[in-house]
């Protein structure tokens, strides 16, 4: 008959138990993989098996007992951390619809939006448009491999049984807000230097001929002009993701 006793319970337990926490809380709070189109029971698998898979890579993780005062704050930990790596990843997508927020302004657009259940606040389409193709292109390039990746090096930076206030000092989650902003700015730039151009000729066409209805003819032309923008710019998104997508997961991995 086989035994076993409590200590070998805990030691095969517990390093796949601590980095499965952290991961769900990524699942939970990351875009894609906490939508609720992704069901929790495969999620919570998900999770499991990518733990589980991690465990070469974790072989000098200390180990802490379940029955001791310090599992409440490991497990704390681990989901704070986890949650943390999500959203930001949550902020580059953020980033992009923010960029469609200002084109879609500049193009006469914002009337045209609708209500989002994920946040709970109204869309407009341009951004809705934005965001999608941010989604697309994050599958492209493997962001959902480099997130799990972020996963497993932040066990480098943060070990376990450290204390999660001293890891969200470390990281200051509060200065990426200035990327967002900045990165938002960035996306948004050419078509609004475009749309600006746009204006300032429409304004010079109603000084010359003051006859003509410039508001009959200055929104199709700011449409036709946003969509052409939008089809010429949309390709050269992927440098400035993924330049976001790094810097925000850097400083989980150990860079700033």
């Amino acid at each position: 008959m086989l035994t076993f006793t409590e200590a070998q319970i805990m030691g095969w337990l517990t390093p796949v138990l601590w980095p499965f926490l952290r991961v769900l809380g990524l699942f939970t709070s990351a875009p894609i993989f906490s939508s609720r189109a992704f069901p929790v029971r495969a999620r919570i698998g998900l999770a499991f098996v990518v733990a589980l898979c991690a465990q070469p890579m974790l072989a000098d993780q200390p180990v802490v007992s379940l029955d001791g005062a310090a599992a409440i704050g490991t497990l704390v930990q681990q989901v704070g951390i986890g949650l943390a790596i999500g959203f930001a990843v949550r902020l580059v997508f953020t980033a992009v619809e923010l960029g469609g927020e200002m084109v879609g302004l500049q193009m006469g657009l914002n009337f045209a939006s609708f209500f989002n259940p994920m946040s709970n606040s109204q869309t407009s389409a341009v951004s809705t448009f934005f965001g999608n193709m941010a989604v697309l292109l994050f599958i492209v390039i493997n962001g959902h491999l480099t997130v799990l990746m972020a996963v497993m090096k932040s066990f480098e930076v943060f070990p376990i049984g450290g204390s999660l206030l001293e890891a969200l000092a470390r990281v200051r989650m509060y200065e990426l807000g200035t990327d967002l902003f900045a990165s938002a700015l960035w996306i948004a730039l050419p078509m609004i230097g475009l749309l600006l151009f746009v204006n300032l000729a429409l304004g010079i066409i109603s000084r010359v001929a003051p006859q003509m209805n410039i508001y009959a003819i200055g929104f199709p032309i700011t449409l036709t002009a946003g969509l052409a923008g939008i089809a010429f710019v949309l390709p050269m998104m992927e440098q400035p993701l993924i330049a976001l997508l790094e810097r925000m997961l850097s400083i989980f991995a150990g860079g700033r």
